[in-house]
């Protein structure tokens, strides 16, 4: 016999969903909360440091400038160009990388208040984002000083605002990402470690220290393994960020991906939401 959805099933499904967007509404409403928290693990992190959070933009900036001269040196590249190219990828990519583990390990971390303070699960993650705003916001600095130096900020163009847009749409999938792996991390604890090592084989994947264009302009078989690059979803996220940044060309179609990506992305946090969101307390 074909199994039959009862009004009360469907009742209960509706009070789920509308339960799980209520709780994305409310712990927005909590803004206080988590903007408190996200600064406050900013000063907690760097207490009685003289610096602070400056330390990462000198770690990024020291990392970005070894091998924006190493690889320029290997490969023969411009180091102009190169450097700008290379510190530009090195911090998206530290945005990212941090989207996706601490995303995962966000409700984990937070056991704590989860379990002790009456307040919307999305409080968490939005905490998260906002934090990873607050360092971005650090680690622009060494944009800022490499486009003054080696002189990217002539060919920025009005389209370089796009920037802005881009950033936005990336802090939008870093919240689903959270949600998503967050919560599949909390449930199967196996997960976090297994992402550890995904993001270490992404990094090499996505064209951060190596370019797609040079491999097009060698041709032949060099041309087809660009190709190949842009399957991975992270390329069309870099790419619409540090090309505008950059003064670059940009096509539309990286634009269309991360699009397509994001309405998916978030149609499966919310079913996972629906799912889950009730059980995370008990998880963790």
């Amino acid at each position: 016999m074909a199994r039959r959805t009862t009004p009360a099933g469907r009742a209960a499904g509706s009070r789920s969903f509308e339960r799980a967007i209520a709780d994305l509404v409310g712990g927005y409403k909590q803004r206080e909360l988590w903007l408190s928290l996200g600064w406050q693990d900013i000063k907690q992190r760097y207490r009685r440091s003289v610096i602070g959070p400056f330390w990462i933009t000198i770690a990024t900036g020291v990392q970005a400038l070894a091998m924006g001269v190493l690889y320029s040196a290997l490969f023969g590249f411009s180091l102009t160009e190169f450097l700008p190219y290379v510190t530009v990828g090195l911090i998206i990519w530290n945005l990212i990388n941090a989207g996706i583990l601490e995303g995962a390990d966000v409700f984990i971390a937070n056991e704590g208040l989860i379990k002790q303070l009456p307040s919307a699960l999305s409080v968490h993650v939005y905490r998260l984002v906002w934090r990873q705003m607050l360092l971005l916001g650090h680690n622009m600095v060494i944009y800022v000083v490499v486009a003054a130096v080696f002189g990217t900020w002539r060919h920025l163009t009005w389209a370089s605002l796009s920037a802005i847009p881009a950033l936005l749409l990336l802090m939008l999938n870093i919240l689903w990402v959270a949600f998503v792996f967050g919560i599949l991390a909390t449930r199967y604890r196996d997960i976090a470690p297994i992402l550890g090592s995904l993001t270490l084989l992404l990094f090499v994947l996505t064209p951060i220290m190596w370019s797609t264009e040079v491999l097009e302009q060698r041709g032949g078989e060099a041309a087809d393994r660009a190709r190949i690059a842009e399957l991975n979803p992270l390329f069309h996220y870099l790419a619409i960020i540090r090309d505008p940044l950059l003064g670059a060309h940009q096509d539309l179609y990286h634009w269309y991906i991360v699009i397509a990506i994001t309405i998916i992305g978030w149609a499966i946090a919310l079913f996972a939401l629906v799912k889950c969101r009730a059980r995370v307390p008990y998880w963790v």
